[in-house]
């Protein structure tokens, strides 16, 4: 029975400690909305390999890890974690010149 209210003390340390409790539900969304956008885009890509019959790389895979990384950008902010913050900021950085280099391509498929 100690041990019970033991690990009840340590378990609401931890949750005061990290912010559980107090975390608005709406950053919940975010947080967990961000990662499975983020997640959607393996399913995409996956999908559309197996359609084509080969390694494929969809726009759609682009947008989705962008679209994903900023709302985990706007959820680590929150959080004040820089960890997080660094990966999400360099994630979408590569998401972004990704969509610039194919946007650049299609525009010279079209000219030439």
């Amino acid at each position: 029975m100690l041990a019970l209210v033991v690990d009840a003390a340590v378990l609401e340390g931890a949750a005061a400690e990290t912010g559980i409790g107090s975390t608005p539900w709406y950053w919940w969304v975010i947080g967990f909305g961000g990662q499975l956008v983020f997640a959607s885009r393996f399913w995409v890509q996956w999908l559309a390999s197996e359609r084509a019959k080969k390694s494929v790389m969809p726009i759609s895979f682009w947008w989705l890890s962008i679209s994903g990384g900023l709302l985990s950008l706007c959820y680590a902010i929150y959080r004040e974690d820089p960890v997080f913050i660094m990966g999400q900021v360099t994630g979408s950085v590569i998401y972004a010149r990704n969509l610039m280099l194919i946007r650049e391509s299609r525009r010279r498929e079209a000219t030439a």
